[in-house]
């Protein structure tokens, strides 16, 4: 039951730790295999599987992400947020107790499969939970910590892994990294019940009684139902529910129709920071860092591990940065800058690998140190939360599952390639990305409105007044106009957002 000590920003704070969790949990899960699938003790208990085989373990995964995100599209709006956190948690805690005790390729493949599932229903919901609790002018920032929370999964894997390797004779230096997923999970299942459901949520179920002492708790010990801030922020999530309601019930189909609300435009846009986060090539390079370093520079398994282990761990300290300036500068600049950035540490890893010398080869590794620091300032952090921001109340759990689908299904191609490629593309491998993330910038800066200061409420009017294609909406709003829905609302009549509530505006 939900705990009426918590409020005001304890509560927003429980809530940003239990979803940090959950983020660092998708970190170490996409960290572990790659600091344990060189291990001699896990390549003999598995019969020293090949460049398929590699990619098959690693992507099983990535598919089960993908199958767990259409299984939440299908059914969050019927269990909420934290209902489907938790199913998905519990999920997560039987792969991980069929990974652990795995002897077969088989059931290392079919755990890995029945984890990631759970993952994929936690990776749409997560987001979606944090977006519709806090305030607008918070939102950016707190997602930017929990972003560094998954590039601190990646170190933390490595060293658990390098750690265990020292039992070199025994299956331990493989199966504890992997069991230690369940420490996450505990976590995550010790903390929900003590934390409230989405308020937006609660509205969208017509639970108004309930949403509204959740604003309430959310708000601050001072505040209550009956008060006047509290009421307004209610009614405007009931206009918009309402709002939504009148064009009828959600369909699969409608969220594929452009329709008033623009949903096409609004699934297409969610989904493309989700597939630059996987086509920048990060998880060609994350998943397989160690054997990346072994089988294109030469290192030791023992140097590679600690390599990756310093590298995640900077990759860990620098992802914090975007929380100084995410929400000034806004989505769509450090979108660009991360990918133009990240593009040009592609061509100089190309290059590097091309020369192979001594020296090509350690400054390969000094530019993958750089490639993950500016990917982490941009492209990581945005691509976790511009779906949830954009997405309207009555389609948004669909509309971020499919996106986190087009991320999983995406992750699944890279990392089932990698493997294959590392030997047959060598150089060749890093131009591709090189491509990729160049790609990105034109199409950031030409369809994607910024969001940054932004209510939910807000950016729903953005898609009201453009149409398809290019936006006009470049940058961020204003923190001090912004109403969001658990915003401290300014008193003075002079005061006006940028964009008119929903409930104010015609969707025409």
């Amino acid at each position: 039951m939900f705990q009426k000590r918590l409020t005001g920003s304890a509560l927003r704070g429980a809530i940003a730790a239990m979803c940090s969790v959950a983020f660092l949990l998708f970190g170490y899960d996409q960290g572990v295999l790659g600091a344990v699938i060189g291990l001699p003790s896990f390549r003999k208990q598995f019969h020293d599987p090949d460049r398929s085989t590699e990619g098959i373990i690693a992507g099983i995964y990535d598919i089960g992400c993908f199958v767990g995100a259409i299984v939440a599209f299908l059914t969050a709006d019927r269990f909420g947020r934290k209902g489907s956190i938790k199913w998905g948690s519990w999920i997560m805690v039987v792969g991980t107790i069929l990974q652990t005790s795995a002897t077969e390729r088989v059931q290392m493949i079919l755990s890995r499969l029945l984890t990631g599932i759970g993952n994929g229903i936690n990776t749409v919901n997560v987001p979606i939970w944090q977006a519709e609790s806090f305030k607008s002018h918070n939102r950016g920032a707190m997602l930017v910590i929990q972003s560094a929370l998954i590039a601190f999964g990646h170190p933390l894997s490595t060293f658990m892994g390098l750690a265990s390797s020292q039992d070199k004779s025994t299956s331990f230096s493989w199966r504890w990294p992997i069991a230690f997923q369940g420490f996450f999970l505990i976590l995550i299942l010790i903390a929900l019940p003590f934390l409230p459901e989405s308020p937006r949520w609660l509205v969208s179920h017509d639970r108004i009684e309930e949403a509204t002492a959740v604003f309430a708790q959310l708000e601050g010990k001072t505040a209550t139902v009956d008060d006047p801030k509290i009421i307004r922020e209610r009614d405007m999530v009931v206009a918009s529910v309402q709002h939504e309601r009148e064009v009828g019930e959600v369909s699969w189909a409608e969220v594929f129709t452009e329709g008033k609300n623009r949903n096409l435009s609004r699934v297409l846009l969610g989904a493309g920071p989700y597939m630059f986060n996987q086509w920048s090539g990060i998880n060609s390079l994350a998943y397989f860092l160690p054997i990346t370093f072994e089988r294109n520079i030469g290192l030791s398994t023992e140097l590679s591990l600690v390599i990756a282990g310093v590298l995640g761990l900077q990759y860990f300290l620098v992802s914090w940065l975007p929380y100084f300036f995410i929400e000034r500068a806004g989505r769509r600049k450090v979108m660009i800058l991360s990918a133009a950035g990240c593009s040009f540490c592609m061509v100089m890893i190309s290059i590097m690998l091309k020369v192979n010398t001594i020296v090509s080869q350690w400054v390969f590794v000094a530019f993958c140190f750089l490639f993950f620091d500016i990917f982490s300032w941009g492209i990581l952090p945005v691509s976790w939360m511009y779906a949830s921001e954009i997405m309207p109340l009555r389609t948004r759990n669909k509309g971020v599952a499919l996106g986190v689908s087009s991320h999983w299904l995406s992750n699944f191609v890279v990392v089932y390639v990698t493997p294959t490629a590392i030997d047959n593309l060598g150089y060749k491998l890093y131009i591709i990305w090189a491509v990729l993330n160049a790609s990105f910038v034109p199409i950031t800066w030409l369809f994607y409105p910024e969001t940054a200061r932004r209510s939910l409420e807000d950016v729903d009017q953005i898609f009201y007044e453009e149409k398809f294609g290019m936006t006009k909406t470049r940058k961020p709003g204003t923190r001090r106009l912004s109403i969001d829905m658990n915003s401290e609302m300014d008193e003075s009549p002079t005061i006006k957002d940028e964009y008119p509530t929903t409930k104010q505006v015609s969707p025409e």
